[in-house]
């Protein structure tokens, strides 16, 4: 982290230490001001905001505990290290629930404490650089809401298109496993509206990946465990987007628990067998065959009955039994005419019409 244009507020009642800490600041490349006491210093704060507040604790009137309190509180984000001459692990502890980076005891060491400063800035880059990209992706799902509140069948179509793009190796993923929905539906006696809600809660299944940063989403190894939760929440953020608009709200609960197992595991919700809507069970075993019958980078597509297997394999734990069954009894031509309608096409209405 460069430390061109990081400002430092050092704040002790003593002058030689300040002197000290001044210098030793200076020379590493930081800019510094000083304050003599807690006081001064939030006068300073109010003037000349700065990165960094370097504070002893023992200080009259206005403590290092009090000035640090004060800091926090002014919501800007400023890092602090605080400095003792007296080693008080009750006092340190409190020092860092209160939001202080780090706690120095006197005397410390020159590389220690260009150490502890140096990760205190780069904690609050850190942070600050969370804070922007959440709101840039609150900004955007906000932006998503806003579209899908007027959009068309083919304006659906064509935002989960975009979100498919991001990515690559689901081309057309989200568009197949909204006709499998809705063929397999039927298979299961659905009609109607109850066919519709399925058909665009497959299509917008998703739809919660668009509040995933992009270097998780399209990480390409495996994702480690801080990773994999922030990635588990898609379905939570799609119910929230789906919730906010009128029309789409029936489809809500099928987002929301898209990856429930039958057997109670998966996530983000725990729910076990029927409780579990028959829209997200009907999904579960269509977006599992076209994720094994579809090439991967790490892996070529599996054949239809490779697949069959693997499904019935998981009937019971993973998949509703009674869903499984249905989709069994369907035969691999109608599962490959939409797949071959969809090889290259942009547009739904090139699919064969179910009778």
């Amino acid at each position: 982290m460069s430390r061109t244009g990081n400002r430092i507020l050092i704040v002790d009642d003593e002058a030689p230490v300040r002197s000290v800490l001044n210098a030793l600041l200076r020379e590493s490349g930081y800019g510094t001001l000083e304050a003599s006491s807690g006081a001064e210093a939030l006068a300073r704060l109010e003037d000349e905001p700065v990165d960094l507040v370097l504070t002893d604790l023992r200080m009259p009137n206005v403590s290092g505990m009090q000035l640090l309190e004060r800091v926090v509180a002014r919501g800007d984000d400023t890092a602090v290290v605080v400095l003792t001459a007296c080693e008080d692990l009750p006092m340190a502890v409190r020092a860092m629930k209160l939001g202080a980076h780090d706690y120095l005891v006197k005397p410390v060491q020159a590389d220690q404490l260009l150490r502890a400063v140096e990760q205190a800035l780069q904690r609050r880059e850190d942070r600050l650089s969370a804070r922007i990209a959440e709101h840039q992706r609150s900004a955007e799902i906000l932006r998503f809401k806003e579209r899908l509140q007027a959009a068309t069948q083919e304006t659906l179509e064509l935002l989960v298109a975009v979100l498919d793009a991001r990515e690559r190796e689901t081309l057309h993923h989200s568009k197949r496993v909204s006709e499998f929905a809705v063929l397999l539906g039927r298979e299961m006696g659905l009609s109607g509206d109850a066919l519709e809600v399925l058909r665009k809660a497959a299509l917008l299944h998703d739809v919660g990946k668009i509040g995933i940063p992009d270097a998780i989403l399209t990480k390409p190894g495996d994702l480690n465990e801080a990773e994999r939760e922030e990635m588990q929440k898609h379905p939570q953020i799609g119910y929230r987007i789906l919730q906010a608009v009128e029309s789409l709200r029936p489809a809500a609960e099928i987002v929301l628990a898209h990856h429930a197992n039958y057997d109670g595991t998966g996530y983000p919700v725990r729910w076990k067998g029927e409780r579990i809507p028959l829209g997200s069970r009907i999904f579960s075993v269509v977006d599992s065959y076209d994720a094994m019958t579809s090439d991967r980078p790490y892996r070529g597509r599996l054949t239809h009955q490779a697949a069959c297997a693997e499904i019935r394999r998981c009937a019971g734990t993973q998949f509703d039994p009674r869903v499984v069954e249905a989709f069994l009894r369907m035969g691999e031509d109608r599962w490959q005419a939409i797949r071959q309608a969809l090889t290259g096409a942009d547009r739904l209405d090139k699919l064969p019409v179910e009778s």
